[in-house]
């Protein structure tokens, strides 16, 4: 499986949805055991895809807990992939998420995670040059066939 290339300043960002899949699928196990797809990463958002069936819960529908777990996976693709090109390596985790389960899934279900607003990434990148750490908080909004089917948002922390 290949690698995503050393992070290194001035490179440009992970872009091919192809090469963050294996990434994360190597990396990130739970990403394949789901079915996740890369859709789209791009600077205004990251969109991931899972299947129902690896998903099911008791009641035919899609289980709440790959329903975070997918939320989880796209706002750290969209905070990893934004960093990729401005700062050193580092470690980013999740501190802590809420989630708002709106419709039930029955079909597949896509995750994306936008850009955080100018002033909230322009403070989140000032306190990691300081610091060395920073938080942000990433929404993500979970659609089914068209439907919003949750809401998510995250707090994400940066390590240099």
């Amino acid at each position: 499986m290949s690698e995503l290339p050393s992070v290194a300043r001035g490179d440009s960002a992970p872009t091919d949805p192809e090469v963050v899949q294996r990434y994360l699928h190597r990396h990130i196990p739970i990403s394949q055991q789901m079915g996740v797809r890369v859709i789209a990463v791009e600077p205004a958002g990251v969109t991931l895809c899972a299947p129902l069936i690896p998903n099911l819960n008791h009641e035919a529908t899609a289980f709440g807990g790959s329903i975070s777990a997918l939320a989880i996976l796209a706002g750290w693709t969209q905070l990893y992939a934004r960093l990729w090109s401005i700062t050193e390596p580092r470690r980013i985790v999740i501190q802590r998420s809420t989630v708002q389960y709106l419709a039930p899934i029955v079909g597949e279900f896509c995750a994306t995670a936008a850009a955080p607003p100018r002033d909230e990434w322009a403070r989140f990148l000032a306190q990691l040059d300081k610091r060395g750490k920073s938080r942000i908080a990433i929404r993500v909004d979970v659609l089914s066939n068209g439907v919003r089917a949750a809401a998510f948002e995250g707090n994400y922390v940066a390590v240099r």
